[in-house]
């Protein structure tokens, strides 16, 4: 999903997810993945709660404010949030390549005054990184 360069993200997780497809060996793709990694920028509880009514295991760590929120309500404030230490490593990955996407400073910057002219930009590098890593693993 594309959105203003000053927009937060977090409001797009839920639509994100609406149009996530996940491939398995045979079959038509998933629309519901075993589990979702994000950082505490997602961790709000409107999130935690899509996820837990589509049946999704929520690898997100909580804030501390919202830690010491539940806390501060005792019996009332719930329990505390499950969190995957392990699983969430495996969310370094897409870090990665974010932060490769974010090497090429129009994408980094948001110079694009277009969505589209920006999308491309997008393509272009991620194109761009893809070709590099396939030479390195065929050689």
């Amino acid at each position: 999903m594309l959105t203003a360069g000053q927009a937060a993200d977090s409001p797009q997780f839920i639509p994100v997810l609406r149009k996530l497809r996940v491939r398995g060996p045979a079959g038509r793709p998933r629309t519901r993945p075993d589990a979702v990694a994000a950082d505490k920028a997602y961790s709000s509880r409107g999130n935690r709660a899509h996820l837990r009514r589509r049946g999704i295991k929520a690898v997100i760590p909580e804030k501390r404010d919202q830690a010491a929120h539940r806390k501060k309500k005792g019996s009332g404030g719930g329990r505390p949030v499950s969190h995957d230490a392990d699983l969430y490593k495996e969310r370094n990955t897409v870090e990665r390549l974010i932060n490769k996407l974010k090497a090429w400073r129009g994408i980094a910057t948001r110079y694009d005054k277009t969505p589209d002219s920006y999308l491309a930009g997008l393509h272009l590098r991620a194109s761009m990184i893809w070709i590099k890593d396939l030479t390195r693993t065929t050689h």
